[in-house]
């Protein structure tokens, strides 16, 4: 660690001199400032900058503008250091470490593992400046996609998938006001994150169950409305090459939003309710009525489950129909469960799925769930608001999408 260190200063001191061989960066006695005017050169200014080598001092020459009444450096804009001392360097392993993990195991981390010390509250502002940039360009990138103005040129997709799902996000006291929760207070101190993900599937194995294309996961997610979240996922669709897939796919749980977007954007596509939710819902009903620990709740809900695994979901209605309870609450959810598989009848052809060699598990969508949202926004005493939670899941999404590097050569043109 010591070597290292020392390698770091050596490395830095080479890197101050490179950066300061262009003499501060003077460009004459003035200089365009943007806006139509001529600034005029000031003075130089030093700045001291930390580097994934060391702090490093720059200078700079700065140019101020009359006509404006305000000043500035060329070479920070050059160096992408404008407003900050963090190298881009810097900035970007906080980014890294502040989509993986809590902000403050992130710093120990950069300091354990980089010798690079920062603050706690630097990884998160970071983190979060990065992933608002992130939120930014993709906006674009949407808006250019939905517009028609970019038309992917992929090669022919056999299977594409759409998988949809949401989780509750923890919140700060003055994001949930005025909301109704499942809390007994009836308050709501979570807000509910929208992912999607979107994969490809090309073959089978050698007992015919579909194989996910390996890399080929993609995840988009927000805390927003079903209508824009609708938008992001149907233009995250069209990149992945939805006019050139063979079939399309969506898989989802029963929750109307889900399906309320796949009508407006996917309505030709095959829709799947997740199978495991489906035996759920049975299994929740069996112990509603039978009792929780009561042997004939795992019997009905096991004989259930066999019929919905052939696909007749009329059998499982009759089954439904019959139950007998005088408890208010299971009658109640007697009729929930009814109303779930008369609406999602079609979607749980689940035998004629299978025949088609296609994913009957939305088990992708969950894991972005937990992977995307639960590992990193759902640690013990963690509350966020809309802005922050947002930002750190444009940046998880990013990274989890291998997105990562075209980020950054997209910043760096922008």
């Amino acid at each position: 660690m010591a070597i290292r260190a020392a390698m770091h200063q050596m490395g830095g001191v080479l890197l101050e001199k490179l950066l300061n061989s262009d003499g501060g960066d003077y460009r004459g006695a003035h200089m365009p400032c943007g806006q139509g005017h001529a600034a005029a050169f000031v003075g130089y200014r030093n700045k001291q900058l930390l580097t994934v080598l060391s702090a490093v001092n720059v200078l700079r020459a700065y140019y101020h503008c009359p006509s404006c009444q305000s000043g500035f450096l060329p070479k920070d804009h050059e160096l992408d250091v404008v407003g900050v001392s963090l190298s881009p360097g810097v900035r970007r392993m906080m980014g890294r470490v502040g989509g993986k993990e809590s902000f403050e195991q992130g710093r120990e981390d950069m300091q354990e593992l980089a010798g690079v010390v920062v603050k706690t509250k630097h990884v998160e502002r970071i983190s979060e400046e990065l992933g608002t940039q992130i939120e930014a360009l993709q906006k674009q990138e949407r808006e250019s996609v939905l517009s028609g103005k970019v038309v992917p040129l992929l090669p022919t997709v056999c299977k594409l998938y759409i998988a949809i799902d949401g989780t509750g996000v923890p919140m700060v006291p003055r994001e949930t006001e005025g909301r109704r929760g499942k809390q007994e207070s009836g308050k709501a101190k979570t807000r509910e994150a929208k992912i999607g993900c979107a994969f490809t599937q090309t073959s089978l194995d050698e007992a015919g169950y579909p194989i996910r294309d390996a890399g080929s996961t993609t995840y988009v997610g927000a805390i927003e409305e079903a209508e824009a979240f609708g938008r992001r996922i149907y233009a995250e669709a069209i990149r992945r090459g939805l006019g050139q897939a063979e079939k399309v796919i969506v898989l989802g749980d029963g929750a109307p939003w889900i399906w309320g977007i796949v009508a407006l954007h996917f309505p030709f596509a095959t829709q799947i309710v997740d199978l495991y939710h489906a035996r759920e819902h049975l299994a929740n009903l069996g112990k509603a009525v039978y009792g929780p620990t009561h042997a004939q709740a795992k019997q009905w809900a096991a004989a259930c489950s066999q019929q919905l695994d052939a696909g007749e979901v009329e059998a499982v209605i009759r089954s439904l129909k019959r139950l007998r309870t005088r408890e208010h609450q299971a009658r109640k959810e007697i009729r929930k469960a009814i109303h779930y598989f008369q609406t999602n009848a079609e979607r749980m052809r689940y035998a004629e799925f299978r025949r088609q060699g296609l994913f009957v598990g939305s088990g992708v969508a969950e894991a972005g769930c937990k992977t995307v949202i639960g590992q990193r926004l759902k640690q013990s005493g963690m509350r966020w608001t809309v802005d922050g939670a947002n930002a750190i899941i444009a940046l998880r999404c990013c990274q989890l999408s291998n997105r990562w590097e075209e980020f950054w050569e997209l910043r760096s043109v922008s």
